[in-house]
């Protein structure tokens, strides 16, 4: 798979999979405008693991669009992964006590799997190493493929022409 359109991917599974989570973490307006507004610890720490997922993808990005080699890509695609996972457990873990709705870890799950497909994909290109050039085949190693003409092949009699006698003479 291409090292570019793998980034594409990932960086568009990351927007479209994080957004609606992001959505759903929103402070509720206060009701009186002289309290001053708290934001729930937890959304402080998913908002922390999200801008880091989304900052690991930026790289993805960055990286795929300056045609990094495919070893630095796998590396980049296991940090996001790996952050991506934080993110995934910290909302399942906390959706409860959060107010997560199961929806939202659910997106992230399809999406995490989507990523470490992709992610796969890189890290064994990575490790197969840049593609050999395909060298000729036979043929063209041979010549240009054209059968000799049999008409002009001379018969007689030579020193090892033994089907109508002894090589040794008469």
């Amino acid at each position: 798979m291409n090292l570019r359109l793998a980034s594409i991917i990932a960086a568009g599974l990351l927007g479209a999979g994080l957004a609606p989570a992001a959505a759903q973490f929103q402070p509720p307006p206060q009701t009186l405008p002289q309290q001053q507004q708290q934001v729930p610890p937890c959304v402080v720490e998913f908002g922390k693991l999200r801008d880091d997922a989304q900052k690991k993808a930026a790289a993805i990005r960055t990286a795929s669009e300056n045609k990094a080699e495919p070893k630095v890509a796998c590396g980049l695609f296991n940090s996001f992964s790996a952050a991506e996972a934080k993110l995934i457990k910290y909302a399942a873990d906390q959706s409860t006590w959060c107010g997560i709705p199961p929806e939202v870890v659910a997106n992230l799950k399809q999406q995490h799997v989507k990523t470490v497909d992709i992610q796969v994909k890189v890290c064994r290109a990575a490790a197969a190493g840049p593609a050999r050039p395909q060298g000729p085949s036979l043929s063209d190693a041979l010549g240009s493929g054209t059968v000799p003409d049999v008409s002009n092949i001379r018969t007689g009699r030579g020193t090892y022409d033994t089907l109508t006698g002894t090589p040794l003479g008469k």
